[in-house]
């Protein structure tokens, strides 16, 4: 494979070098904090990485301002002028849908483009990055005074915050920062980076995203990957073994395979894609205790703690009763899964009722609101992720207090199971471009079935 360069202007006047090479569907891989075209092709790092990527598609890179072969030392390194450098590209080859790619601090550039262009990009590739900077104030102050002070020289500090060890793969990234950009332009991009937070961009994502990171990853912590898929509706969270940060280190067959099996919809030889743990159909329960900041400011932590011990002891006692599954608990809230939707069902109005009943003797009424959906949603270390939990969430938030609001989808399921619904109408959940109908069930004074 060769790479062909090629240049365009930004709308702000900038000189963006971008390279293609291959053929197919494109792929638009969103420029890093510093990289140069022409030397990340003609090293075997970087090289076997990208021609990999490149197979079966058109691989697009770009050095974004102030690095590479584009225009150094710009004015201005803020998102919205990443923003411009990737319009710039996407206008100069004509792409009308493509997917994208980002990596550590270019994985914020790709899902804010993807969430102001939803027209364009088919699919969101993110490997080791994170929504906003993952670490306190202050704590990349040092990093930031070493590349203006030691650019390059310091390369043996800035491998081992990536998790590079190898002597030979240290000195390529002190040639890579050399050649990349200057000491000034690569740290004004790094205080950029440490200002980033699109946390709501990519609520708003649609396109189906994929979010890869090693459990070990030395420079973006793994519970900053979570994070992301967590409020993502259409993202996979791949979790894969490693402790270096750069994708084209390690094990980088794992990252190509599941970005493959990604892009392509099927993986090599038909197997199912290693690391991508469906939980299969489960029904996912959210419940709310109504008004818990008021209640523990009026009651204070004493009496609101025992309260909350009443109503953890219900639930708890409730969910085991119907086989209900415990994901996680913040005191005022349950995240619960049942492998029966009519169980689920059942196991709502059940402690609607129990809690209720507690209610008429006590002194501070329990009153909680719950919302239910069913799907398929990712499973990790004992956690569920993706658009079946985000959407339970929703609609237990949409119910008011006392009532159990369900997905279209649960309504469905429990067609012939004796459960009556009352419609409650449409309404659009954050996150998602579809409207989603919900249906109300109440507590009957008789069996643990429901009634309008």
């Amino acid at each position: 494979m060769e790479q062909r360069i090629r240049f365009c202007k930004t709308a702000d006047g900038v000189r963006i070098a971008y390279a293609t090479v291959g053929e197919g569907p494109p792929l638009v891989l969103a420029g890093a904090w510093v990289g140069n075209l022409q030397f990340e092709w003609e090293h075997r790092y970087t090289r076997r990485f990208y021609e990999e990527l490149a197979r079966g598609r058109t691989l697009v890179r770009f050095d974004k301002r102030g690095s590479g072969l584009s225009d150094r030392d710009p004015d201005d390194y803020s998102m919205d002028t990443r923003m411009r450098d990737l319009d710039a590209v996407v206008a100069a080859l004509g792409l009308q849908h493509f997917a994208l790619m980002g990596f550590s601090e270019s994985g914020p550039t790709a899902a804010t483009y993807a969430s102001r262009h939803p027209e364009a990009v088919t699919q969101l590739v993110l490997y080791g990055s994170y929504a906003r900077w993952p670490y306190p104030a202050g704590v990349a102050d040092v990093a930031i005074a070493l590349v203006r002070a030691h650019w390059g020289a310091g390369s043996a500090a800035m491998s081992a915050l990536f998790g590079v060890g190898d002597p030979d793969q240290v000195a390529f990234f002190t040639e890579l920062q050399r050649e990349s950009a200057s000491a000034e332009s690569a740290a004004r991009a790094f205080e950029v980076n440490t200002t980033i937070d699109v946390t709501a961009a990519i609520e708003k994502i649609s396109a189906p995203t994929l979010i890869i990171h090693r459990r070990s990853d030395p420079a973006v912590p793994f519970d900053a990957a979570r994070e992301m898929a967590a409020v993502m509706p259409a993202a996979q969270f791949l979790p894969l073994e490693g402790d270096v940060h750069p994708p084209f280190f390690g094990d980088s067959d794992a990252v190509l395979d599941a970005i493959d099996a990604f892009l392509t919809g099927k993986a090599p030889g038909g197997r199912t894609p290693a690391g991508f743990p469906a939980a299969g159909p489960l029904t996912v329960l959210f419940t709310d205790l109504v008004g818990h900041t008021e209640m523990m400011s009026r009651l204070g932590d004493e009496r609101g703690r025992e309260v909350l011990r009443e109503h953890e002891r219900i639930t708890r006692e409730t969910l085991k009763a119907h086989g209900g599954k415990e994901i996680k608990t913040d005191g005022d809230s349950f995240m619960v899964s049942f492998a029966s939707v009519s169980a689920a069902v059942e196991c709502a109005v059940t402690l609607q009722r129990a809690f209720a009943e507690y209610s008429e003797s006590a002194e501070q009424p329990i009153v909680v609101r719950m919302g239910l959906n069913a799907g398929e949603p990712i499973e990790e270390d004992g956690d569920l992720f993706g658009a079946t939990v985000i959407l339970a969430s929703r609609i237990a938030a949409k119910a008011e207090g006392g009532e159990i609001l369900v997905a279209d989808t649960v309504r469905g399921l429990c067609s012939g199971k004796g459960f009556l619904f009352s419609d409650r109408g449409e309404f659009v959940a954050k996150g998602f471009e579809e409207p989603v109908r919900v249906w109300a069930v109440r507590p009957s004074t008789g069996s643990g079935r429901a009634e309008v």
